[in-house]
C-alpha cells in the first residue's frame, strides 16, 4: 500500500447494484422493487448507504423500472444504467466515478441484501486502513457434503469455508485495475477479480441480516432478520359482483379484454371479476367496499379501468403492513368459456397486485342454464381473499 493510501481520509463512496431481474424469485417485477416493511427492497440499502456519515455519495446502478420508487436520488448520488451481467453493471458504476481519486474507498453492494447495518460499513472501511480490499463473511454452520447424482457423498471440511456477503470494499484504483484486467473473465463478485491481480482480500465479520433475496420465501426470512416481522393474524374477506351483458361494449374480465358478442354494462368497465376481488380484499381489511371508495355517482370513475380499484385495495394492504396470502376467484358465466383465458387472468391479477401468480386461483362455472347467468343476461363473480395483517 502506498503512503498516500494510508493517509487518505477514511471516507467512501458506494456503488449500489439494482439492475437484476430476480427471475428465480418469481415476482412480476424486479425483486429490488418489491415492498419490504413498507418500502421497496432497494430503498433499504439506498437509505443505509446515503445516511452513513462516512459515505460521501455514490452511484445507483438501476434501470427506471427498478429505481422508480427510489427517486429522487440522495444528495451526492448519481445513476448509471445496468449491464447485462453484474460485472458490467459494476463497470458502469465505476465509469460514473471517473472523477474520484484512486485512493478513495468504494463499497460495492447488492440491493438484494437490504439488511445493511452501519456496523458492517464501519468494519469494512476500517479494514482498508491496512488493506486494498475487504469483504464481510459469515461462518458456515451446516454440515457440507459433496453431491453425486442426487446422493450425498464425502463430507467437506467447513472449517476453512465462509459465506461471502456484500458490500465489498476496495481502494477505487484497486477495483478499477481488477475490472480493467478481467479480460473477459466472469466472476460472481468483485473480490474474485481483485484476487486475480494479486491483491490480498481482508475479511471482516458479516451480519446474518445481510441475507440475500433470491427466492420468494426469502422475504419472510428478511422480515424476521431485520426485525420487521410482527404478530400477524389471518383475515378473510368475501366479494361478489354481477353485471348485465349488453351489445356494443367490450368484455373485460379479470383485467383482460375477451372477444365476445356482448360486454358488461356498468359505470366503470364493469369487470365483475376485479370488482369481486376488490371487495374481498377490502372486506378482509374491514375497509368498506368498492362503492365507498369509488362511488358510481362520481363522474371521474365513468369508464374507468377496474385494475385501478384492485391496485388501490392492494396498496391498502401494504400500507397496513400486511400481505395477500391467497385469492380465490370464481367467474359464473354461461359464455364465453373462461378456460382458455384462465392463465392470462391469473397473470394480470398477479401483475396488478405485485404478488406471485401461485397465490391466485381462478375458476369458472355455469348455473346449468338456470337464472340470469344461464340465460346469458349477465355474468357474476365471487371471490375470497386471505390476508396476513399485523396485530394492532
Amino acid at each position: 500500500m502506498t503512503e498516500s493510501a494510508r493517509s487518505a481520509p477514511a471516507h467512501a463512496v458506494a456503488i449500489l447494484l439494482a439492475g437484476g431481474r430476480g427471475v428465480r424469485a418469481g415476482f412480476d417485477r424486479p425483486k429490488q422493487a418489491m415492498p419490504l416493511g413498507g418500502k421497496p427492497v432497494l430503498q433499504w440499502s439506498l437509505d443505509a448507504l446515503a445516511s452513513h456519515p462516512r459515505i460521501m455519495g455514490g452511484v445507483l446502478v438501476a434501470d427506471d423500472a427498478a429505481a422508480a420508487d427510489a427517486t429522487p436520488l440522495p444528495t451526492g448520488w448519481r445513476r448509471a444504467a445496468p449491464g447485462n451481467e453484474r460485472q458490467q453493471s459494476v463497470a458502469n458504476g465505476l465509469a460514473e466515478l471517473a472523477d474520484r481519486d484512486g485512493d478513495m474507498i468504494v463499497l460495492v453492494h447488492d440491493a438484494a441484501r437490504p439488511g445493511l447495518t452501519p456496523a458492517v460499513v464501519d468494519r469494512l472501511i476500517d479494514a482498508l486502513s491496512g488493506a486494498e480490499a475487504a469483504i464481510p463473511v459469515l461462518p458456515v454452520p451446516d454440515t457440507l457434503v459433496e453431491l453425486s447424482e442426487a446422493e450425498a457423498g464425502e463430507v467437506v471440511d467447513r472449517a476453512a469455508l465462509v459465506r461471502v456477503q456484500t458490500p465489498q470494499a476496495f481502494r477505487l484504483k484497486t477495483l478499477r485495475l481488477a475490472h480493467a484486467e478481467a479480460r473477459g473473465i466472469t466472476a460472481t463478485d468483485d473480490a474474485q477479480l481483485a484476487r486475480r491481480t494479486g491483491v490480498k482480500v481482508a475479511t471482516v465479520a458479516g451480519d446474518a441480516a445481510l441475507h440475500k433475496l433470491t427466492y420468494a420465501e426469502d422475504m419472510a426470512i428478511l422480515e424476521g432478520l431485520m426485525g420487521l416481522r410482527k404478530m400477524m393474524r389471518t383475515a378473510v374477506g368475501m366479494g361478489y359482483d354481477v353485471h348485465r351483458l349488453v351489445a356494443g361494449r367490450p368484455l373485460w374480465l379479470g383485467g383482460i379484454e375477451i372477444a365476445h358478442s356482448h360486454g358488461l354494462d356498468g359505470h366503470s368497465d364493469a369487470d365483475v371479476a376485479l370488482h369481486a376481488l376488490t371487495d374481498a380484499v377490502l372486506g378482509a381489511l374491514g375497509d368498506g367496499d368498492i362503492g365507498d371508495h369509488f362511488p358510481p355517482s362520481d363522474p371521474q370513475w365513468r369508464g374507468a379501468a377496474s385494475d385501478r380499484f384492485l391496485a388501490f385495495a392492494g396498496e391498502r394492504v401494504v400500507a397496513r403492513g400486511g400481505r395477500i396470502s391467497h385469492l380465490d376467484l370464481t367467474i359464473i358465466a354461461e359464455a364465453p368459456r373462461i378456460g382458455p383465458h384462465r392463465a392470462a387472468i391469473r397473470a394480470r391479477i398477479a401483475e396488478i397486485l405485485a404478488i406471485p401468480v401461485e397465490h391466485i386461483s381462478v375458476k369458472a362455472t355455469t348455473t346449468e342454464r338456470l337464472g340470469f347467468t344461464g340465460r346469458q343476461e349477465g355474468i357474476a363473480a365471487q371471490a375470497v381473499a386471505t390476508l396476513q395483517l399485523p396485530e394492532n
